[in-house]
């Protein structure tokens, strides 16, 4: 995935799946929602031990949320991936987003066949301050 399909995928969707977003202010997958969330994001959060998270009704898994998705951010181990791609296949996203140290080469391909376009290792909040801009706050 090169830099211009990265800042495309960025600049055209509008809402986020967030696979693993933590109800805990102070780890990654909540600075990387919130800063979504200022970008004009919606993320909905994916974490059945959670009723809501930053202001967004939390759904248990990918295939409860009734929205349409356009990436699929995911904030789990690179081994819990597989079932999270299929149900992101499953749902008609578009994006598989891995998160910087989370990467799966057999789900990845699960994901690219279905015709998904896929990120891996990557921090959607630094690909968005590096190519697109702006500030954190």
């Amino acid at each position: 995935m090169n830099d211009e399909q990265i800042k495309h995928i960025l600049a055209t969707a509008h809402t986020v799946a967030s696979v693993g977003l933590s109800t805990n202010p102070d780890k990654a997958s909540q600075r990387v929602a919130r800063f979504l969330q200022r970008k004009g994001y919606r993320v909905i959060p994916v974490n059945p031990g959670a009723a809501e998270i930053l202001g967004e009704k939390a759904y248990p898994d990918l295939r409860s949320i009734p929205d349409q998705i356009d990436v699929v951010q995911i904030f789990r181990p690179s081994s819990d991936v597989p079932p999270i791609v299929e149900d992101a296949v499953a749902i008609g996203a578009e994006t598989v987003w891995m998160q910087i140290g989370i990467s799966n080469a057999e789900a990845a391909q699960v994901a690219e066949a279905a015709g998904l376009q896929v990120i891996m290792d990557r921090c959607m909040r630094r690909e968005h301050l590096r190519l697109i801009g702006g500030h954190d706050g």
